[in-house]
């Protein structure tokens, strides 16, 4: 058992670091495993996730929005980058197939802003398995050659 202090104590450093910066809740967890008791971690984690401070799904919506603003990704990138921070499969593919008809168009237009920096440096075919390569669908690479 400990005390409510030393609850306190962990849930302040805890707190400070999402706070700097959203975390997800794994994220959160490799973090402060072994550094902060696992009974006060399990609860300390389990009263941000109620006071939503840890949101995973928050945290997917808002990681990939960010990608979508600065990054050219394929669907299936996007995807394991998300998997990468240890976000659970489940939480990941439910967003993805909430938001298909969105991330297809920002799949294509990612395609067509590689083809558009690439088109001078290598051939249609080459730039068809480039793109193949890094997870891009064949019909959104068909459409961004057709808009370039």
């Amino acid at each position: 058992m400990y005390t409510i202090e030393e609850f306190d104590r962990e849930k302040t450093k805890i707190l400070k670091y999402i706070l700097y910066k959203k975390r997800s809740e794994n994220e959160v967890r490799t973090k402060f495993s072994g550094v902060v008791d696992e009974n006060i971690l399990e609860d300390v984690i389990e009263y941000l996730k109620q006071a939503k401070y840890i949101d995973d799904n928050e945290y997917i919506r808002k990681t990939v929005n960010n990608f979508i603003a600065l990054k050219n990704l394929s669907i299936k990138e996007l995807k394991y980058k998300l998997l990468a921070k240890g976000l659970d499969k489940n939480d990941v593919d439910d967003y993805i197939y909430e938001k298909k008809e969105e991330l297809e168009e920002y799949e294509i237009k990612s395609a067509s802003n590689i083809i558009y920096k690439k088109a001078n440096s290598l051939e249609q075919e080459e730039l068809k398995q480039y793109l193949l390569k890094k997870g891009y669908k064949i019909e959104n690479i068909n459409k961004a050659l057709e808009t370039n």
